[in-house]
């Protein structure tokens, strides 16, 4: 490998121009090739970022200079590019969730197993400051209850776009709120079983509910729920990736770079050092030092199966096992 790890991308939409703008800044990293189907995308990427633009991931991954590849695709087009990379041995980020069925997700994951590859999954969060503060926090207490929320306007878009089309995105529990579910697992442990209820009461120009409450009981025996909507008001994020843990006569509020402990009436701001994903796994690739990862592809694919679980639940009525999706 030289001195900088040579990056491609395969999809340009998406949250593939923030990484791209973040690598841009690594002294450690070179965006070489990006791909897109769609040509003028993919040449725009190109000259942003002195790259050479592809349309044809089959064609970008012959290049020999590759030490890795980033995959920011829509939910329904992931498993054939993943299987590629694979094929072609490089270490890969992929946006999250990993897949819109668990078939495609673990035909990936045996993939990477039985190659040995560096894996990461775009489960920004987890590298936060905060979140690095409310894992130290809640080290060893134990937690009672948490409550996530997920509120925004995102479903209040364009009718037509994949997003909000159930057979492509999986709606809000899979597609976006995937986030607050990888976190609430990341910070109380794995998710032992899920009951939803959705309402579909102000979108109706689409197939996906635009409301759902979900109760979570956890394998250390605490309990959760969490709330979503995407047909808030669009202009207001706030209330997105919003977590309030219960433990040890405390309450812990998390909100993503945010974090907040409340005892004895008392509020206090708690910090710790945080590093953006994309410097993690620059250094990772470059070091080949796999332990530095905090969202491998086999533990995200667990995240998916909670969103699973969730949607399955609201089809059936009853509650559902995650160990059974």
């Amino acid at each position: 490998m030289s001195d900088q790890a040579q990056i491609g991308f395969i999809g340009c939409g998406g949250n593939a121009s923030g990484h791209m703008r973040q690598l841009s800044k690594l002294p450690d990293a070179r965006l070489v090739a990006v791909c897109d189907i769609a040509e003028d995308r993919a040449k725009q990427a190109a000259e942003a970022h002195q790259a050479e633009a592809y349309t044809d991931y089959h064609k970008m991954l012959e290049r020999p200079d590759l030490d890795a590849v980033y995959l920011s695709l829509p939910v329904f087009a992931h498993g054939e590019p993943e299987m590629a990379v694979i094929e072609r041995g490089l270490p890969f980020l992929v946006e999250k969730p990993v897949a819109r069925t668990m078939q495609t997700a673990r035909r990936v994951e045996e993939a990477v197993r039985r190659r040995g590859l560096m894996t990461a999954v775009g489960y920004q969060l987890r590298y936060m400051g905060g979140t690095v503060a409310a894992r130290q926090e809640l080290a060893g207490k134990t937690v009672s209850l948490a409550v996530g929320k997920y509120w925004c306007g995102s479903g209040r878009g364009n009718p037509d776009h994949w997003v909000r089309q159930m057979a492509l995105s999986g709606g809000q529990l899979l597609e976006q709120a995937t986030h607050t579910i990888d976190m609430m697992r990341y910070l109380l442990g794995e998710v032992k079983e899920v009951y939803t209820r959705r309402a579909a009461r102000q979108l109706s120009e689409i197939d996906c509910a635009d409301t759902h409450v979900v109760a979570l009981e956890f394998e250390s025996g605490a309990i959760g729920s969490l709330t979503t909507t995407w047909a808030y008001d669009p202009s207001d994020w706030s209330h997105a990736n919003v977590l309030d843990i219960a433990y040890d006569q405390s309450l812990l509020h998390w909100t993503g770079g945010k974090v907040a402990i409340t005892e004895k009436k008392e509020t206090r701001d708690v910090e710790a050092p945080g590093r953006g994903i994309d410097e993690v796994f620059v250094e990772a690739v470059r070091t080949k030092n796999p332990a530095l990862i905090k969202s491998p592809y086999s533990d995200a694919v667990k995240s998916l199966a909670v969103s699973l679980a969730m949607n399955e639940s609201a089809d059936e009525g009853r509650p559902v096992r995650v160990a059974t999706v």
